[in-house]
């Protein structure tokens, strides 16, 4: 039997506990018809699961509402004595860490560069060394971060929060990273999740998916990767990969792929690939406005700079960014095909170079999917934009800080 001190999490709180503080986080105290006409649960059910939450001191009663007509009713927050939680969103290219009251106020974020190549411990000092600056500026002791939420660009395998066999950062294999970051703040649970997973959760609880039971959260960076949302919960498959989108085959000719097979979508479309791409245009002379930004950039080119290029007008770099969004578009209309989603958000650095990208991947899809599953299917831009994942692990550690 595992041990579960070092597995990544706990079973998460009941869904429909989970709906009422949801709600409470969006609109702030609430009373108990309130929740009834917000969740739609009946009277009596709600009595009882607030009346568990009051007992596990999740909420109490912070004062009277406005009278309808009786007597002024009790309104119910979040019992912020009971500590705080944490949200890390570790990129490709950048570290982030949030400190969060329990009712999901960001109290203060870091950003720093990073690099997921490097080994685990180097990286996870890191995390602990931000949040521990952020604690004890407030006089917050390292005792009172209750849970953690961190969403990570690697296949995880859920009950255990480790990455498996993970592309873009092989040095954390099977890492145990609860474990490690337990050692600093012992009475935290640690939740690891996919980076993406964890968007998705974001835009579910507070950004483009609130309100939607079944859609696809893609990001475009230096891989491409999707988070599923099916039936209103983050769906994660058996083992924790769903939505490993990258790595479908868009080309059997291809290119390899960091992961060892051949025309992944993500070895051809993704942020590293667009850049390539510029720089053979500049090289070759066919793109002399890439070649001007390249010189001026030491040599090197981003997948922005294409797509700064192609919004100046320049043919080659538009048709580069046209071309991803393609390849891309070919991948999540077999998604489309199976799923049937209502909507799909693109997020991540590289999904705002340049509307040609949104506009190939809208085209593809609609091309390439049959009219009943596209009729009502929206593809737009993350609402959340670039803080999807962090507000997302935030909403991870919340969803596991009481159980």
């Amino acid at each position: 039997m595992p041990d579960l001190a070092a597995t990544s999490a706990a079973l998460p709180i009941p869904e429909e506990e989970t709906e009422v503080l949801a709600a409470i986080r969006k609109h702030g105290a609430l009373s108990r018809t309130d929740l009834v006409r917000i969740t739609g649960y009946s009277r009596p059910k709600m009595t009882l699961i607030v009346g568990r939450l009051v007992q596990q001191g999740i909420l109490r009663e912070v004062g009277e509402g406005e009278s309808q007509g009786g007597r002024r009713p009790r309104m119910l927050h979040f019992d912020t004595s009971r500590g705080y939680v944490a949200g890390v969103d570790l990129g490709a290219t950048s570290l982030s860490v949030a400190l969060a009251e329990l009712s999901g106020t960001i109290l203060e974020r870091r950003t720093e560069p990073a690099d997921v190549r490097d080994k685990p411990p180097l990286i996870l000092d890191r995390v602990c060394a931000l949040l521990l600056e952020m604690i004890q500026a407030r006089g917050i002791d390292a005792t009172n971060i209750k849970a953690i939420g961190m969403g990570v660009p690697g296949p995880v395998q859920f009950s255990t929060g480790r990455l498996i066999a993970p592309p873009l950062m092989p040095e954390w294999d099977g890492y145990p990273i609860p474990a490690t970051l337990r050692e600093t703040f012992p009475m935290a649970r640690i939740v690891v999740d996919n980076d993406v997973n964890v968007m998705a959760l974001g835009e579910l609880r507070g950004g483009g998916g609130v309100g939607v039971e079944n859609f696809i959260v893609v990001k475009i960076g230096t891989g491409i990767g999707g988070g599923i949302v099916c039936h209103g919960s983050v769906y994660r498959g058996s083992d924790g990969c769903a939505g490993d989108i990258g790595h479908i085959c868009v080309d059997p000719h291809g290119p390899v792929c960091r992961c060892g097979n051949v025309g992944c979508v993500e070895a051809l479309a993704a942020g590293p690939a667009i850049a390539a791409r510029g720089v053979e245009a500049a090289q070759s002379g066919s793109s002399p406005l890439l070649l001007a930004r390249m010189q001026t950039r030491g040599g090197h080119l981003t997948a922005e700079d294409v797509g700064a290029a192609a919004a100046a007008g320049d043919r080659i770099a538009i048709g580069i960014v046209q071309d991803s969004g393609r390849m891309i578009g070919e991948a999540l209309a077999g998604l489309v095909n199976f799923f049937n989603p209502r909507l799909i958000l693109l997020g991540g650095g590289v999904a705002n170079i340049g509307h040609q990208l949104l506009a190939s991947i809208r085209q593809t899809v609609l091309r390439r999917s049959p009219p009943l599953s596209t009729k009502d299917l929206r593809i737009d831009y993350a609402a959340l934009k670039l803080d999807a994942a962090l507000i997302g692990a935030i909403t991870l550690a919340l969803d596991h800080v009481f159980v």
